[in-house]
């Protein structure tokens, strides 16, 4: 079992400074001038880099190169407290010479069921989280194609919905 830590210190107005565990700092903000991301924000930005580390590593032993890559965020957050994610949509995009969709699709499939724990996280709670891709391969064979790949969550644990080895 890993264990992490992060202090967290109060600033001034609603700003805070936290400190991780490997020496790492990150600011949280909210309200009128606000200086910083919100907490919220950040969670939505720890899931699109959790899940595009992810999709990265992957891609590189599947031998599929990029020349582009975003992954793009959007969120449907409750109004009443606590204002929990109800649903996030997550479209990774990527462009390249070569891509194929199958790779692409199985790599973004794999971080949302097995190797993402950010995901995992907020699909376990009450976030029910569409996992998509824009493909745009501009090769021999030029593609421009979207789709969704998996949904996870609410309520439901990814690694349950990992594919069997076999």
């Amino acid at each position: 079992m890993t264990i992490k830590n992060v202090e967290v210190r109060y600033q001034a107005g609603a700003h805070f400074e936290a400190t991780t565990g490997s020496g790492f700092q990150v600011h949280f903000d909210s309200g009128q001038g606000q200086t910083a991301a919100g907490p919220t924000e950040v969670v939505l930005a720890a899931l699109a880099a959790c899940s595009a580390m992810d999709v990265v590593s992957i891609l590189e032993k599947k031998r599929q190169p990029f020349v582009r890559y975003q992954v793009h965020v959007s969120a449907e957050q409750r109004d009443g407290y606590p204002q929990v994610f109800t649903r996030i949509d997550l479209v990774h995009e990527l462009e390249g010479p070569d891509l194929e969709v199958a790779a692409v699709r199985r790599c973004i499939e794999l971080s949302a069921t097995k190797y993402c724990p950010v995901s995992a996280m907020l699909a376990a709670g009450a976030t029910e989280i569409h996992h998509r891709y824009r493909m745009i391969r501009t090769g021999g064979q030029p593609l421009d194609e979207s789709g969704e790949v998996i949904v996870t969550g609410p309520y439901r644990r990814p690694d349950l919905l990992a594919p069997k080895a076999g």
